[in-house]
């Protein structure tokens, strides 16, 4: 149940097989950039020092040209290189927050290797036989905790087998089981708290402390939530009074024949464990301290890499796992997320071009002009919509926070508008485009294992992302204003 290395890993046939994956795109992204820097002309602003934020900005008004210097072949393959440790990026380092992922990777190796999870949703799923409805917004809670806390995803793919037979044969169909899944999870990632593969990486980029706007996105993450499980369980409501309104009727019946044949809830433990227990309220204690130690504690992430390296232990002395098996779930653990800390380095590479070739200063300056017009609640709506246009390339929320918020987050300083609401509508708009998003692995692996075509997802998720999107962009306009 850890998070693989990139969402377009072992991509499913069909449309996800005709998009690169993140790592060519990034790639052709700086290639592209490197290009610029022969077109482009060169400037910089000048730089001072800003308490808040704890590193120099750029300052308004100061905009100068200078000598050019463009980027050869050369350059672009050192880039992904300096990305990760690049001394003269105004830009945080990878290198601390790509180690953070690697230890975050193999502390959630260690607590899934004792089951505890998996075995919790299923005690869930087995209480509440017979009122299987309110299955519904109890397992989104439960799969929106995941999405808000560590970004589960790709690890959500497990539960499908177990879940949309338990939909089938309660009277609902397919996509009522597969929307629990990929709207729970996908609503907690859209509304992300404190989930270090979005929040934090891009608090970090934009350089501020990930707690800043905390507020707002427990706002987003609590409507959002109850819009989708409102809407979730409406239409499993009408699906059972009438089977022929669901949007899969026509498949009904082979869904029965597959799913049914040999109906069970799985064939792992049915009951928690006391050690299964502990290690969930390790788990939870474990963002609790880190929370406690970044927001009054100074902690970064040396310090957050160190706290889930000891939670590691401390779960793996708990499970009685043996020295062998402790560090080999970590190393898998962390194997896994490879190839995000990879990406973090890649996508941080794009800046170094645009730094080295001295055009990032005046995308930002383009940026500034074309933006200086518009008040907070245009500002922060185009933010959004420009982020969501690029997650459609990039759907890797870490790839897209470390591509998008070093350039991005300093217009705000412009727009008089706090950089933590510019992350938080780059999560929300990264969030809401995989809910439907073709090239993110989770849409198509889900859908193919709830055996729901893709266009019958979207006739049912359509209306659905109207209501997210306006929602979000009323509460990101409401915060502008205040």
């Amino acid at each position: 149940m850890t998070p693989s290395p990139d969402p377009q890993d072992n991509p499913e046939p069909g449309l996800v097989s005709r998009f690169p994956t993140a790592y060519t795109i990034l790639f052709l992204l700086i290639a592209f950039v490197a290009a610029l820097t022969w077109v482009i002309p060169a400037g910089q602003y000048d730089r001072a020092m800003n308490e808040e934020v704890g590193r120099e900005i750029a300052v308004a008004g100061t905009y100068q040209a200078v000598d050019p210097n463009p980027q050869g072949p050369i350059d672009v393959l050192l880039a992904p290189v300096a990305g990760f440790y690049d001394p003269d990026s105004y830009a945080a380092n990878a290198i601390d927050v790509s180690l953070f992922v690697l230890f975050i990777g193999g502390f959630l190796g260690v607590v899934n290797a004792t089951g505890a999870i998996d075995t919790g949703i299923r005690v869930a799923m087995d209480r509440m036989r017979g009122r299987e409805i309110w299955m519904i917004p109890i397992m989104m809670v439960l799969f929106s905790i995941g999405g808000t806390t560590y970004g589960m995803a790709e690890e959500t793919l497990a539960f499908y087998s177990i879940l949309v037979p338990v939909m089938i044969a309660a009277g609902y169909d397919a996509v009522t089981g597969v929307a629990i899944i990929l709207l729970g999870a996908g609503i907690g990632v859209l509304g992300s708290t404190i989930n270090p593969f979005a929040t934090v990486i891009a608090a970090n980029a934009a350089g501020i402390a990930f707690t800043d706007g905390l507020i707002l996105r427990l706002v987003i993450l609590l409507g959002g939530l109850a819009i989708c499980i409102a809407y979730v369980t409406r239409y499993a409501h009408r699906v059972k009074a009438n089977p022929a309104s669901s949007v899969v009727a026509r498949q009904a019946d082979a869904h029965r024949k597959h799913f049914l044949k040999d109906m069970s809830t799985g064939t792992g433990a049915t009951a928690l464990s006391g050690t299964q227990k502990t290690v969930l309220v390790v788990f939870a204690a474990t963002f609790g301290v880190m929370i406690w130690g970044v927001s009054s504690q100074g902690w970064w992430m040396a310090r957050m890499s160190a706290l889930f390296l000891g939670a590691a232990i401390l779960v793996g002395l708990i499970a009685r796992m043996g020295e062998k098996k402790l560090t080999g779930t970590f190393v898998d653990g962390a194997r896994d997320l490879l190839g995000v800390a990879l990406v973090i380095g890649l996508a941080r590479g794009i800046v170094v071009v645009m730094e080295q070739g001295r055009i990032a200063d005046t995308v930002l300056h383009g940026a500034e002009q074309s933006l200086a017009g518009l008040g907070d609640v245009a500002f922060i709506n185009l933010m959004f919509a420009i982020e969501a246009g690029m997650s459609l390339f990039v759907p890797s929320s870490s790839g897209l926070a470390v591509l998008s918020m070093p350039i991005l987050a300093p217009l705000a300083d412009f727009a008089g508008v706090g950089r933590d609401l510019v992350v938080t509508a780059y999560q929300s708009a990264n969030g809401l485009v995989n809910l439907i998003n073709p090239t993110f692995a989770v849409v198509i692996g889900g859908l193919a294992i709830g055996r729901v075509p893709y266009d019958r997802w979207i006739a049912f998720v359509w209306p659905l992302l109207l209501i997210l999107t306006l929602f979000i962009c009323a509460a990101l306009s409401v915060a502008a204003m205040i």
